[in-house]
Parts: C-alpha cells; structure tokens; sequence
C-alpha cells in the first residue's frame, strides 16, 4: 500500500483533491467512449458514405442519399411504392407487432401481477413459474416453440389424434405473425409483471383498508386506487416494453427467419440483412436505417422522462 500511496499523493498535488475524482473515473470513460461514442460516430460515417467497401478509405461520400433512398415513397401506406420497399415492409411489421404485443403484454403482465399480489397458495411458486421465462436463452424459446408449431410438431399431433387436423402455423404468414406476438408476450411477460407487482406492494396497505371500511366495490378500489398509484410504474413498464418491441429480434429469427415472405420481417432483421446477410452487404442503408430506429427510440425515452417530470411537479 505504500508503494500505491506515493504515486496517488503525486497526482493528488498535481490535479487537487476535487478532481482526483476524474483520475479513478478515466478509465471507464476511456471504455465507455471507444465501445460507445466511437461506434456511433463510425455508424454516422457509414450512413454517409456509400458502396459495399467495409474500409473507410474505400467508401466515396453520398450525404443524405442513403437516408434518401429509404423514405423515397410514392405512397408510405403501401409499401410496393418505395424504392426500398423491404424497408417498409418491416416498418408496418413493426408497428402492428408493437401494438399489439405491447398491448396484449401489459394487459396480461398487470392482470397476473394483481393475482400474484392476493394472498393465494404457493404465491411464491407461481411467481418463479410466471419468471422462469424470461431466463430462458431467446434462441432457446424460439427452438422450443418452433419444435412445438412445426408440421409435425407436438400441437399437430394433438390436433390430429381429435380429428381436427394439423395447420401449417409457420407457413400461414397471418397465423406465423400471430405466433410471434404470443412467442414473445410469453417470454417476456414475466419481466414486466415483477416490476408491477413490485409498484403493487410499495402501494401503502392502509389505503386499501380505508377503501375496504368505505365499503368501496373491487373495481371502483381498482380504478380509483390502484391504477393511479400504479401509474408511474406502469409508464416504465410501457415505455421498457415498446423499446423492447421495437429492438425485437433475435426470437422471431430463430422462430421464423422473418417469413413466410416478409410477414414477420420486423425492422432490425431488416438492418442485420442488409448489413451482414446480403449480397452485396449495404452498409450504408442499414447504418441509415439504424440511425432512424436510434432516433425513434431517443423520442420514446424523452417522452418518458418528460411524463415523469410531469408526474413529479405535478
């Protein structure tokens, strides 16, 4: 330890004790700035810059033209009108697989977090059942429910012994994109439903036995008390679910590999095929496309923080 005290006395007559701080906080930041700072300035170089050169010395300067090309329309509504028409396949992807896998998970996350908070037998055993999910591998649960849903998987083979007959779930493109909502509500339903049964209990008890002596019905305490005093939990738990959406990948790859078609194509496998998968691999539009989503998302998170800050003043 005396060996360490004579170099950091040195630097301490040398920066001052107020901001020897920075000395011990250098080299995260150093960390920090080339796995973070440095790849978004590499991604902005990118999305200016065109060919299918990986170097940067090889890829001639093109402005805008990247981010040109991907919302060059005729009619956004439809995407057979864009010049980069997979793109906006996987917009609308997006966007329908966001609302309704959000909807329907923090739907299903609130109703089980409110059973799960009532005294009820074995409350602890169904919790870790309900989170047990969420600490699964994303390509395990694909696996696992692609086995399940395949032509001759365990739910056609139930489906045929009653007479029903098997259906082809992950050819059917409404019946595949159906699948991945329910693939990744039951994934990661678990994780949103801890965080509101956490909101749950910091509700005060003395509340609820106020309520109970007023004689106030189940659903007037449930909308009067504790959708209120739940609301600030619930807004983390949409604004964490919609960036979660929206960053969906890995799961519906390993499940359907974005088809039948385009159907589940969903906007980051959009990004990874054109930047990894194709040929030629445009590095250009997917660092473009990246740098919208970025954008999207940044709004999504201003928009909580500015909620929140409303919540507090007010």
């Amino acid at each position: 330890m005396r060996i360490i005290e004579i170099p950091m006395l040195a630097l301490q007559r040398l920066f001052g004790v107020h901001k020897l701080a920075w000395v011990f906080l250098l080299p995260n930041l150093l960390l920090f700035a080339f796995f973070a700072f440095l790849p978004i300035f590499l991604n902005v170089f990118y999305a200016t810059s065109g060919g299918d050169n990986i170097l940067l010395d090889d890829r001639p300067y093109v402005g805008a033209q990247n981010f040109n090309n991907l919302v060059d329309c005729s009619n956004y509504l439809d995407p057979n009108t864009c010049r980069e028409d997979k793109f906006w396949r996987a917009i609308w992807n997006t966007l329908w697989f966001v609302t309704l896998q959000v909807g329907i998970m923090v739907g299903f996350s609130l109703l089980t977090a409110i059973i799960l908070n009532r005294d009820i037998r074995a409350r602890g055993f169904f919790r870790s059942v309900f989170f047990f999910p969420v600490l699964l591998s994303p390509v395990v649960v694909a696996l696992i429910w692609k086995w399940v849903l395949q032509r001759e998987g365990i739910l056609n083979a139930f489906l045929d012994s009653t007479g029903i007959g098997g259906i082809n779930w992950l050819v059917d493109a409404e019946w595949a994109f159906a699948w991945t909502v329910f693939l990744t509500v039951w994934a990661h339903m678990g994780f949103y439903t801890l965080i509101l049964l956490a909101g749950l209990q910091a509700i005060p008890r003395d509340v609820y036995e106020a309520a109970t002596m007023d004689r106030a019905s189940p659903w007037r305490v449930f909308r009067k008390i504790t959708l209120p005093l739940l609301a600030p939990t619930m807004l983390v738990v949409l604004i964490l679910a919609l960036i979660r959406g929206v960053q969906t990948f890995d799961e519906v790859y390993a499940f359907t590999g974005g088809g039948p078609g385009t159907a589940t194509t969903f906007i980051i496998q959009y990004i990874y095929e054109e930047g990894f998968a194709g040929a030629p691999r445009v590095w250009g539009m997917a660092a473009a496309a990246s740098i919208l989503v970025a954008v999207v998302l940044v709004i999504l998170t201003l928009i909580q923080l500015w909620v929140n800050r409303r919540n507090v003043d007010g």
